[in-house]
């Protein structure tokens, strides 16, 4: 018993160790919002651009609640519902021609919807155009009330020929029918420029979701065992990042016994782990609106077998080879020069057998990696040489459905100048130390 609870005093400790949240002030943060903006005027410097958050939804958030729309959040760091954004550049020059009608224009306006006391009693208060508030809270000098955008809009398309939008949203139709006769283009290619390259502040805030899911990793480590069924697995590294105060998983848990290890996004989470299996987890949680994205796949009895710690080791090395690779100028793309996707499926297929005497490459049946940000997949362009600043995954795995064994090892980085920084470096990986922390947890788990 005093061993169960000085196991129990070590997680709670390390469980308050990564429970507080990032600080950052409004002010701070605004300020970064606002040079986002003003780097996307500089990009998109022949026209407007109009960006629409999301609206509420009652029935559509009624499960998750209300989330904004990524892109909207992070150039303005706004997260109640029916905002809309409107950018407008002007030339350093003002010789530039036109200079003299676009400097009357506002350079970014914030719409917000008049509060609605009937609304409110529903989903709770919202802040107005009109609150004394207004420009403090939101970090914008100009806040103007939604119904008010159709009006600014005519006036700056009096200015600017063109309009810059996120043409694959519903919204965009509004803007066609509101300028049929504008030529209307995407700025998402401008964005995810922007949104590639992480802000110190942002690294940050990824590091505390990447440390509160490092410790649901770990509490599951310490629950897994035969006779439990997968989404009691879940469950508790759920609860491990919601008493953490993040927000919600970055995507549905992913975790698969046995012959659901080898499905790539298998979220049933339905069966019961039998003894002798390995037990896949990709789970991650979203803490102040930024993911982690964390794959480990354990023995369910504590120990590897023979074969389960060969093909483990197969993708482990697999996944050493990519990031001792990474480094500025490699591409996350299987076929673009510098590809990391080639370093480890060569690893792989020059590794190991299945049970045809067959190479094991043809088991690598995914990509290596993506950026991770606002989104789980974020925002980015996988065929792009990767910079410093940029946070991807680097996940290789072989899924042998013949043997119901699927291994994944997926972690975290972050691309230097000169490298990489492994940033979930803190969950163990090898499988002897993987082995040992499984066997500690058994011995200090009564009834196991």
């Amino acid at each position: 018993m005093e061993r169960l609870f000085q196991l129990g005093a070590v997680l709670f400790c390390a469980a308050l160790a990564v429970a507080a949240p990032v600080r950052t002030t409004d002010a701070e943060m605004n300020d970064q919002y606002r040079a986002r903006r003003a780097d996307l005027r500089k990009a998109l410097g022949d026209g407007v651009t109009v960006l629409f958050g999301r609206t509420e939804d009652r029935e559509e958030d009624l499960r998750t609640g209300f989330f904004q729309e990524s892109n909207f959040y992070y150039l303005t760091g706004w997260r109640e519902p029916g905002a809309i954004l409107m950018l407008a550049p002007l030339a350093e020059d003002p010789k530039t021609p036109g200079y003299a009608a676009r400097a009357k224009v506002p350079r970014e306006i914030l719409f917000l919807p008049e509060r609605n006391a009937e609304e409110e009693k529903w989903t709770g208060r919202k802040l107005g155009p009109s609150d004394p508030e207004a420009k403090s809270a939101t970090g914008f000098e100009v806040v103007m009330p939604a119904e008010k955008f159709e009006a600014e809009l005519a006036l700056a398309l009096e200015a600017y020929a063109n309009i810059y939008t996120l043409t694959d949203q519903p919204a965009a139709e509004r803007l066609k029918q509101l300028a049929p006769l504008r030529g209307i283009s995407n700025a998402a290619a401008a964005i995810v420029k922007l949104r590639m390259h992480k802000s110190p502040e942002e690294i940050a805030l990824i590091q505390h979701a990447i440390d509160v899911t490092i410790e649901a990793h770990r509490a599951a480590w310490q629950r897994a065992a035969p006779g439990l069924h997968e989404y009691e697995i879940a469950a508790t590294m759920m609860d491990v990042y919601q008493d953490a105060g993040c927000e919600r998983s970055a995507y549905a848990p992913i975790v698969g016994s046995g012959p659901n290890s080898v499905y790539l996004h298998y979220s049933r989470n339905n069966r019961r782990i039998d003894a002798g299996e390995v037990l896949l987890m990709d789970v991650g949680a979203e803490c102040a609106g930024y993911a982690a994205d964390i794959t480990r796949t354990i023995p369910v009895s504590g120990k590897f077998t023979r074969r389960q710690r060969e093909i483990y080791e197969i993708v482990l090395g697999a996944q050493k080879a990519a990031i001792a690779a990474v480094k500025p100028g490699q591409t996350l793309s299987k076929t673009a020069p510098n590809s990391l996707y080639r370093i480890a499926y060569d690893y792989i297929d020059s590794h190991g057998k299945d049970l045809h005497g067959d190479s094991l490459g043809k088991y690598f049946t995914h990509g290596l990696g993506h950026h991770v940000g606002l989104d789980v997949h974020d925002a980015s362009d996988p065929n792009a040489p990767l910079e410093a600043g940029m946070v991807i995954t680097i996940e290789p795995g072989i899924y042998i459905p013949e043997e119901n064994l699927g291994v994944r090892i997926e972690d975290m980085v972050l691309v230097t100048e000169h490298g990489a920084k492994l940033l979930s470096a803190a969950l163990p990986r090898e499988p002897g130390e993987i082995e040992k922390l499984l066997s500690r947890s058994a011995a200090a788990a009564p009834g196991r």
